[in-house]
Formats: structure tokens, sequence, C-alpha cells
């Protein structure tokens, strides 16, 4: 297993990098209408978390301000299950216990993986491969 270990970074990079972009597909489509001719055109909480989605999404795919990126979407897909997911809504009808309490039921497993998901990114950060480290490590000109 340890010599799996030096993929690690890599390979979080690369999750991150089609997270991120998958993220902001969905934001592109409520705000856009693109990929996929989706909504377009959202308008209250929708044009918000179409925002959030597309810039955050872009922000997180490349490791750009990547801690407050991943802890805003998180956010919003906690809001966006408890609002849509388990009050119904997408599922077109007042959910009974079991789908409230199940997001295979109530069609929010997605919301719930990617809250998840950018909760790790949260903690773990943005990685060595992103604009991040790359600000990190530029040396600061001495004070003359």
């Amino acid at each position: 297993m340890n010599s799996l270990n030096r993929f690690a970074d890599p390979v979080y990079c690369i999750m991150r990098l089609i997270v991120g972009l998958m993220f902001a597909c969905h934001g592109g489509q409520k705000l856009l209408g693109f990929p996929g001719g989706g909504h377009g055109g959202a308008e209250g909480l929708m044009l918000i978390g179409g925002i959030i989605e597309l810039v955050g999404g872009l922000m997180i795919a490349f490791g750009f301000l990547t801690r407050l990126a991943a802890f805003i979407s998180a956010g919003e897909m906690a809001v966006a299950y408890f609002m849509v997911h388990a009050a119904g809504k997408a599922i077109g009808h007042a959910p009974t216990p079991t789908e409230q309490l199940f997001p295979i039921l109530n069609k929010g497993e997605l919301a719930v993986v990617l809250c998840w998901l950018f909760l790790f990114m949260l903690f773990y950060g943005p990685g060595q491969w992103s604009i991040d480290a790359l600000f990190k490590k530029r040396p600061v000109a001495p004070a003359t």
C-alpha cells in the first residue's frame, strides 16, 4: 500500500479537477443553459446556487482559494438537500418519513455526496498541485 502513497496528491488533484468541473457544469446549466440546454436564466435561490456552483466549481477545480470555495459549496449542497430533496420537491410530492430519511429515495444522493466531498476538501486543503500551492511557495522579497 505504501507504494501508492506517491500517487495520492496527483490523484487528489485529478479528483478535485473532475468534481469541480462537474459542479461548475451544474452552475452553467442554471445560469447559461449550457451545457446541455439546462434551465438558464435562474432567479432567486436558484441564481445564487448557480453562481456558487459555477464560480465555486471552477475555484475548486483549479485549486484557487480551495478551502473557502469548498466550505461555501458544501453549505450550498446541504441547503439544497434539505430544501429540495428532503422536502420532496425533487420527487414531486410530499415525502414519506422514509423518503425524507434516505437520499436514494428523494433523489438527493448527489447533493449528499458532493457535500461530503467538499467537506473533505475543506479539511484536506488544495493539495500540492493547485494555484493555492503556487502562491504559497513564492518567496517573499526581503524588505529594504
